[in-house]
């Protein structure tokens, strides 16, 4: 059983120089998370990487997780793929190393119609046993999950939450009014975090958390104790962070924030590359600076 609340971070993947998976690199992060009070985890997602990964090294890092969760938090697997029938496989194999749920993707690259985008969805759910975080962020995908789409979805108990990251606030409330508690809402952009829940969101699928877990962690409880003026005051401390994970180089920014903070290496897999010259210096600016004015975080949350 999985429950779709609090804060689960998008963990980046770990890579060594060479660009080959850092299997310990991948189970050390994620235990740091879990030791920094997250909620779960998701692995092989946009921030992960998914598109540079091969199917089994998505499972190595399914294992990983595993193996640094100690089922202490639930480990939600991302199925990102061009095929609905390469994600039918990844589902049989991430099951089978441990996977708590899945994170569905529409077939990335082709913008589906809605009817091809529900049978995508379906298909995938219908080969798992696991609970389904729905991810949309037509932003990103080019493929928007509304009302219609969702409410057909709904229809399969399977379909447990919504990732929602169409960068429209409004759309928590709406999505509120037309579905209650039918489907978890976690928000998936960060800097639009604190607004979601106050509107009520159940949870924080985070980026910047790779970097700054107790942070991320602290907003999150001090929301939902509805203690704003608290929330708040972390929360403009964190939003120039915040706005490094809306960016086409989301992963090389946070990479480099994790770099900055002495919790791992910013190796990304090519096409990408890592961040140089003054996109490198502006990123590492922002997180000295944020480093620096790093604010106290209150004990009895």
């Amino acid at each position: 059983m999985v429950k779709w609340q609090g804060v689960f971070p998008a963990v980046t993947t770990k890579f060594n120089d060479d660009m080959s998976l850092d299997y310990a690199g991948n189970v050390s992060h994620i235990a740091w998370q879990i030791d920094n009070g997250v909620d779960g985890v998701v692995v092989c997602g946009s921030l992960g990487e998914a598109s540079t990964l091969e199917v089994d090294e998505k499972v190595q890092i399914v294992k990983a997780a595993k193996e640094a969760s100690q089922d202490r938090i639930p480990v939600i697997a991302t199925v990102s793929e061009t095929a609905t029938l390469r994600g039918l496989s990844f589902v049989d194999k991430a099951q089978k190393a441990g996977a708590d749920g899945f994170m569905v993707l529409p077939g990335t690259l082709y913008h589906a119609d809605s009817r091809e985008a529900v049978a995508h969805y379906q298909t995938i759910a219908d080969a798992s046993d696991k609970p389904i975080l729905i991810y949309n962020n037509p932003v990103g995908y080019r493929v928007d999950l509304g009302e219609s789409e969702l409410a057909e979805l709904a229809k399969d108990p399977k379909f447990q939450a919504i990732k929602e990251s169409s960068d429209d606030i409004r759309r928590t409330t709406t999505l509120r009014n037309r579905f209650g508690n039918r489907f978890s809402l976690m928000m998936g952009v960060d800097n639009l975090a604190l607004e979601s829940l106050m509107m009520g969101a159940d949870g924080w699928i985070a980026g910047l958390v790779d970097a700054f877990p107790a942070e991320t962690v602290a907003i999150y409880k001090l929301a939902k104790a509805g203690r704003w003026d608290e929330a708040r005051e972390i929360y403009r401390w964190f939003v120039p962070l915040l706005e490094l994970d809306v960016s086409t180089k989301l992963v090389q920014n946070i990479k480099l924030a994790g770099l900055v903070v002495g919790r791992c290496n910013d190796v990304v897999r090519m096409p990408r590359m890592p961040l140089a010259g003054a996109d490198r210096d502006k990123v590492v600016g922002i997180v000295e600076k944020a480093i620096a004015s790093r604010p106290t975080l209150p004990t009895d949350i």
